[in-house]
């Protein structure tokens, strides 16, 4: 039995049905919306591990969906379901970060194993660790949110909690920033600048009450990248 949430956003009642019917079955839990405008939202805030994306929507257009889902959450693995079968079409739904591209129809038994083998390859989703242990503190992996042992809190953005959470599945273990572009972001890091990495550790460091100068939870390793040096996690 899964423990993974699916997202389905489609606004034909009879396949988003069909859609949540088998994956419940499969042993998924899901989400739904019928329109681009309540899926967007759902896609952004709601907390789940795959989003099956039908193109031609009301409300939102679902590239435009993928576009902002890629922006905020880039490591939310996402399937497109479209009866648009140009071969145009295709490649722009790959080229926008989708994962995946099914052609409608499609059986089920092709959609479940597509889920499964996205699942199972999407980048910097180390599973089971739920929290993190610090110096001064906890980070609330599940809940986004850093808690100090003097009571304060600060929540963390999808990217600094997808970011923390890949540095804490390799505890101890200086990570590329090469590596993180690849396995939290997605990206191919051939030709991409790696500054963004070192704003999001920079932004991360602000929300552990990490010292920039000195840190002494996510270091700095020169020439290589950073290691997170934390007091343990719990799964």
């Amino acid at each position: 039995m899964s423990s993974k949430k699916v997202l389905v956003i489609e606004d034909d009642p009879a396949i988003r049905r069909g859609l949540i019917d088998a994956l419940a079955f499969a042993g998924y839990a899901t989400l739904e919306a019928s329109d681009g405008l309540v899926g967007c939202r759902t896609a952004l805030d709601a907390d789940c591990d795959l989003l099956l994306l039908d193109l031609v929507l009301p409300g939102r257009d679902g590239l435009d969906i993928l576009r902002a889902v890629r922006l905020a959450r880039p490591t939310l693995p996402v399937i497109v379901l479209t009866a648009r079968a140009s071969e145009d079409d295709r490649v722009r739904g790959l080229s926008s970060g989708s994962d995946d591209y099914i052609i409608k129809p499609f059986s089920i038994r092709e959609l479940l194993a597509r889920v499964e083998a996205v699942l199972r390859r999407s980048p910097g989703r180390p599973p089971g660790i739920r929290r993190v242990k610090f110096i001064g503190g906890l980070a609330d992996l599940e809940r986004r949110e850093v808690r100090f042992d003097n009571g304060e809190r600060s929540d963390l953005s999808e990217r600094e909690n997808q970011l923390l959470l890949y540095l804490a599945s390799h505890t101890e273990r200086v990570i590329s920033r090469e590596e993180i572009l690849a396995q939290v972001w997605g990206l191919d890091p051939a030709g991409i600048t790696t500054r963004t990495i070192d704003m999001h550790v920079a932004r991360l460091r602000e929300k552990l009450r990490d010292d920039s100068v000195r840190p002494r939870i996510i270091l700095t390793v020169r020439g290589l990248g950073y290691m997170l040096h934390a007091g343990g996690v719990t799964p």
